[in-house]
């Protein structure tokens, strides 16, 4: 089982939007997935109760994560995406610990792009593989990152941190969705907000296969411990 930890400690990064449009798609597209809202603030339960499917299914923060993670597997869930406070509180560095990928949602603004550093820090130091995603972001025009995004990325490259290509723009459509009780793809199968999530899961699937290689490959040296 995969379990996928939305985190930063900016607040209005993004994680709970992310964490509903991609357990959304991962649920349907790929295997059965399972939603754990720890932030205190529930937006990622309000979506959920909006939803007249109940899928995929969620749980609030109840007790031990890890005790958490292993039920959703033992209901049969493949992936597990977690959506953290905006804070490193031991919730989020219990759900970090616990993660097969961190994806750290991050504005392309100053502010955002500072606060989202500890938690790469962090991250780092538990030696968990992690991304980061340019998130809300100024529509490309011309297949060109905005200058917003460019400088984004280019501080985000001064620390060494992993940056996925793509972006999730700032389109009325993910909130239209939300509030709807629906993903992207379910909302408007055909906008630029559901192709953007469906790329993003992609990379986001291809990323967990290769972090199993490698921890195949690891396992297998005749030395490993």
């Amino acid at each position: 089982m995969n379990v996928i930890v939305l985190a930063s400690r900016k607040g209005g990064s993004g994680k709970s939007t992310l964490a509903a449009h991609l357990g959304a798609q991962a649920h349907k597209s790929s295997a059965p997935a399972h939603l754990i809202d720890a932030d205190q603030q529930g937006s990622l339960t309000l979506w959920h109760a909006l939803r007249g499917t109940r899928e995929p299914p969620l749980r609030q923060m109840t007790g031990a994560l890890p005790a958490m993670i292993k039920q959703a597997e033992q209901q049969g869930a493949a992936w597990v995406f977690i959506d953290t406070p905006p804070n490193m509180s031991s919730i989020v560095t219990d759900a970090i610990r616990c993660a097969t990928l961190v994806v750290i949602p991050a504005r392309p603004g100053l502010f955002d792009i500072d606060a989202v550093k500890e938690t790469i820090e962090f991250t780092r130091a538990l030696n968990k593989p992690y991304a980061v995603v340019i998130n809300a972001a100024p529509a490309r025009r011309a297949n060109q990152d905005s200058p917003a995004v460019t400088q984004a990325r280019e501080s985000l490259a001064g620390i060494n941190a992993p940056v996925w290509a793509g972006q999730v723009s700032h389109r009325t459509n993910f909130s239209l969705a939300l509030s709807e009780g629906e993903d992207a793809a379910e909302y408007d199968g055909g906008s630029l907000a559901a192709v953007e999530i469906a790329t993003l899961w992609s990379a986001i699937e291809q990323s967990v296969q290769a972090i199993a290689a490698m921890s195949g490959a690891e396992a297998a040296r005749p030395n490993a411990a």
